[in-house]
Parts: structure tokens; sequence; C-alpha cells
């Protein structure tokens, strides 16, 4: 079956079930799913959130408009999507005839990939097997409020903001190295991998958990990124923006609340970021293998209402390795090379005055 019908199947089955009522639920209470769970202390009497973990899931960051405010599937309806993605699994592992030019190959191969993105095949990403379940819940999307699981509308002030950023008629996107996402530049991590907030994004979908008594990092497989929250601390001055953000923890009972802001605007999600954007993260161990880690986005300059979301951090067996983004990346100097190839016959690269996208963050 091609990987289109196979998309196309699991599309098909969840809006064909989409009239069987679910239960509907906001942000989740942490207490609510642990009941008799006891949270294990550290050294430093903290709750023990060391570990490896990963939010790998097929679950999307917004909802599908045809499922409403149902932030819960059936059973029957998280198989369907399990299914059909184990088939696009297991179609993307067949080996292509070596007879078949790249003009035989079909236009659109799945996950979003269309045309010269299908190079990128199947068998470089791990974007999950398994729909997000909280308290045995499957998840319609990671977003939870608004309660339609969509990113709010944006002010008109920030999409006049991102248009100026992203491209007009005088720069293009291939201009020069400045113009293309951070993730292909190995500057930070592709999509919202890092965060805040952390989501899950293609591939590397892996964190690993250190704490001590003032600090808790958290390594991010995904361009080897690293987190360092500092707990019961000042948050520097505005006119210091770090990566990933001034983050600053505390614990509140069992659970882990972290507030960070100062972020940088080129690191915004989806249009968020700069001096409005403030994101708070919870995290709590509700069980020996999965941390439920919440977030809400506040961004008034951004977006007209907050955003939270809510994903499960599953144990994971194994170290975190390195991200090597660098050693043998020779994309960007030849996605650069190529434009002034174009250039010098006359015309532009297709999408020079379009959109920047940053990989993974597309339909996630």
């Amino acid at each position: 079956m091609p990987r289109t019908l196979a998309a196309a199947l699991a599309f098909t089955a969840l809006t064909a079930l989409g009239a069987i009522p679910a239960v509907a639920a906001a942000q989740t209470a942490p207490a609510a799913i642990t009941k008799s769970y006891k949270t294990p202390r550290n050294h430093w009497g903290q709750p023990d959130l060391s570990g490896n973990w990963t939010n790998a899931t097929i679950t999307p960051l917004e909802r599908d408009p045809k499922l409403g405010d149902r932030l819960v599937l059936t059973e029957e309806e998280a198989r369907t999507l399990e299914g059909a993605n184990a088939k696009l699994n297991e179609d993307g592992a067949k080996p292509t005839d070596p007879k078949l030019k790249v003009t035989d190959l079909p236009y659109e191969c799945g996950r979003g990939f269309k045309g010269v993105d299908c190079g990128y095949n199947n068998f470089w990403v791990d974007p999950g097997t398994k729909i997000i379940r909280l308290n045995g819940q499957p998840r319609s999307s990671v977003i939870v409020e608004p309660k339609n699981g969509r990113m709010p509308p944006m002010t008109k002030e920030a999409m006049a903001r991102v248009q100026a950023r992203l491209g007009n008629a005088r720069v293009g996107n291939f201009d020069g190295p400045e113009r293309r996402p951070l993730g292909e530049r190995c500057i930070m991590s592709f999509g919202s991998s890092a965060g805040p907030p952390m989501l899950p994004s293609l591939y590397n979908n892996n964190y690993s958990i250190i704490q001590n008594g003032d600090e808790v990092m958290i390594q991010v497989e995904m361009v080897h990124d690293s987190r360092i929250i500092r707990l019961n601390a000042q948050h520097d001055p505005s006119g210091i923006r770090k990566w990933m953000g001034d983050s600053v923890g505390r614990w509140e009972g069992d659970t882990l609340v972290v507030d960070t802001i100062n972020l940088r605007a080129e690191q915004g999600l989806r249009g968020a970021g700069g001096e409005t954007l403030k994101v708070t993260e919870r995290f709590t161990r509700i069980s020996p293998t999965q941390i439920l880690y919440q977030f809400e986005l506040n961004d008034p300059g951004a977006y007209t209402a907050p955003v939270k979301g809510e994903v499960a951090l599953n144990a994971t067996k194994g170290p975190i390795y390195e991200y090597a983004c660098h050693e043998g990346n020779y994309a960007l100097p030849g996605i650069l090379a190529g434009a002034r190839e174009e250039e010098k016959k006359g015309r532009e690269m297709e999408g020079n005055r379009g959109e920047v996208k940053e990989e993974g963050a597309g339909g996630r």
C-alpha cells in the first residue's frame, strides 16, 4: 500500500468515527492520575525525575478540526491511527526499485514530505508509534486549551512581524545562512524539541534529566541541546536573552514548576517569541515509567489567547547519544550554492520568497 494511501485511510477512519462521543477534559490535575502512587525522592529530598525519557508520539500538536472540542479519542480511533502508522512504516521499509528514476517516485511520500524532500525517507525518521495516553485516555492533540486543540489566531502586529522576518519582496530565504532555520544551521533543535515548550518532532525525541540541589539539567538528544533550570533563583535582566530562555524552577509538592522568559525572538513557537513571551512548564512523575509534562504558553504580543498542552514523557532505555550536527553536514553550503547557480540562470529557487519552515514543525 502506498504511503499516501495509508495516511488517507487513517484520516478517513478517524473522521468517520468523529461522531463517537468521548470524555472531554481540560488540563489534567496530576493528583487525579497519581492517586496512591508515591513519587520517589532523591538524595536532596526532591521528587526524583532523573533518568532517560521520550516524548515520541504520533499525536499531533494541533487537533484535526473535524474532532471539534474532543480531546479524548475512543480506543477504536486510537488503534486505527496506530495501525495506519504501522502500515506507513512497513511500506517505508520496503526497498526502492533501483531502476526507478527520481521522476518516477511519488511527489508526496507521507508525513508531509513532498518533492525533493522525499529524499529524507522513512528510514531516517522516528516520530513514534503510539498515541499519547494519560490516565488511560488516548489524546487527539497535544494542545488541550483552547478547547478546539488549535493554536489561537495571531495578532495583526505579530503577523506583520513574522512576515518581515521570514521574507518579503527584497530579501530571499536563500540569500544567506541567517535566513535559514536554526536547526539547519545546527544552532538549536528542529521544531521545538529543546523548547520550551519541549515538543515531539520527526526523530531523536529523547531526553536525559539530571538533578542536584540547585539545578535541573535536561539534555536534549536533538542537536545536543542542554537546558539548565536554576532552582529558587532570580531571573536574569531582560537584556540578557539566551537560546531556550532563562528558566527558573521551584518545587510545588511533587511537581517541578518552571517559568521561562527572555527567549530570543528567533526561537519562538509559530510566531510567539520576544519580550512578551512566558512559558510555564510542569513536570510531575505520575508512575514509575511516566512523567506528565504540561506547558502553558502566554504571549499577548503574538497570540490572542494562552495555549496549554500536555505530553507524556515515557521511560526509555539506553544513553542519549551525541547529535553531531556539523559532522559531514554539507547541506547548508549546498543549499546556498544551489541558490547561486539558480540566480546565474536568471531564476530563483522555489519558495525563495515564501516561509522558512523548521523541520518537524509543519504538522506536529
